[in-house]
């Protein structure tokens, strides 16, 4: 893999952070989240309950999934948090005071399931509490590319933020098994075909990374899937490069950090056939 920089986006100080986790040595997949290892993940509260994830873009933006945000009020970020319940000696807080919908977003087909939240005020970078990278117009996520999506379930237990580990599935070949016409451009799709390992409720709006070098690349926000991992239905996510120009448009100061992730080598799900494509 190699990477570009955006520096029209990225100032010094922004670039040594965006997409860093100086906690997080992971390698191979565990269950739940060590503290700090995803400096960017956030929970999006309403009236103080766990409703979705999301991720910290910049000092005051929050990204996330649209179909979380539908009419209700009093919508708060937890940032730094590890468990929700019990003691959280890194966790800040802050309301939120802006929602900004993408214009395009259909509920009906999820395409374009992407929102931006704007914090009432600036939040202080920590080991804990650190904004990612975003992919830049024009990555490429070849089928197979490690994954990594986190978030806490919407289950009784457990409430520790959880990880899992999932490689990118082509969209060619997803749209096969989710059903033609389900996957647009604008979608990306991980799991394991053999299921067990997937996103699940409560997921919803929060990040989908893989790593360059050192620098972690938010290729997807958690939307939508069939059920949560069952064999040979991949999870459904945003396509986070293909909102470069609109995210710049709504953010103009203090951009956050877009990286170009290209993967080396042929993408296998070029040559995928399917009955219907």
């Amino acid at each position: 893999f190699f990477f570009m920089v955006d520096f029209f986006s990225l100032r010094p100080s922004f670039w040594a952070l965006c997409g860093t986790a100086p906690l997080n040595g992971r390698i191979v997949g565990g269950e739940d989240a060590p503290p700090g290892y995803w400096p960017w993940q956030v929970s999006v509260q309403l009236r103080g309950k766990h409703f979705c994830g999301g991720s910290l873009i910049n000092k005051e933006w929050v990204m996330s999934a649209a179909h979380c945000f539908s009419g209700p009020s009093g919508w708060t970020v937890s940032l730094g948090l590890q468990s929700l319940q019990g003691a959280n000696p890194n966790k800040v807080s802050r309301n939120v005071v802006k929602i900004i919908l993408h214009p395009n977003y259909d509920s009906k087909t999820y395409d374009n399931d992407i929102t931006l939240l704007r914090l009432s005020s600036p939040v202080r970078f920590t080991d804990y509490i650190r904004p990612v990278c975003l992919a830049a117009s024009g990555s490429v996520f070849n089928n197979g590319t490690d994954s990594w999506v986190t978030g806490w379930v919407a289950l009784p237990f457990p409430q520790t933020l959880q990880e899992v580990e999932v490689p990118v599935v082509g969209n060619r070949q997803c749209n096969c098994l989710n059903g033609v016409g389900t996957v647009t451009d604008n979608m990306i799709c991980a799991g394991v075909l053999a299921g067990g390992k997937d996103s699940c409720q409560g997921d919803s709006g929060g990040p989908m990374v893989s790593k360059q070098g050192s620098v972690w690349v938010q290729s997807g926000i958690v939307s939508f899937g069939s059920g949560c991992a069952r064999p040979n239905l991949p999870g459904v996510y945003s396509r986070v490069s293909r909102y470069q120009s609109w995210i710049k448009s709504r953010i103009r100061s203090n951009r956050p950090g877009f990286v170009q992730f290209i993967s080396s080598g042929l993408d296998p799900d070029s040559s995928y056939t399917c009955p219907g494509l």
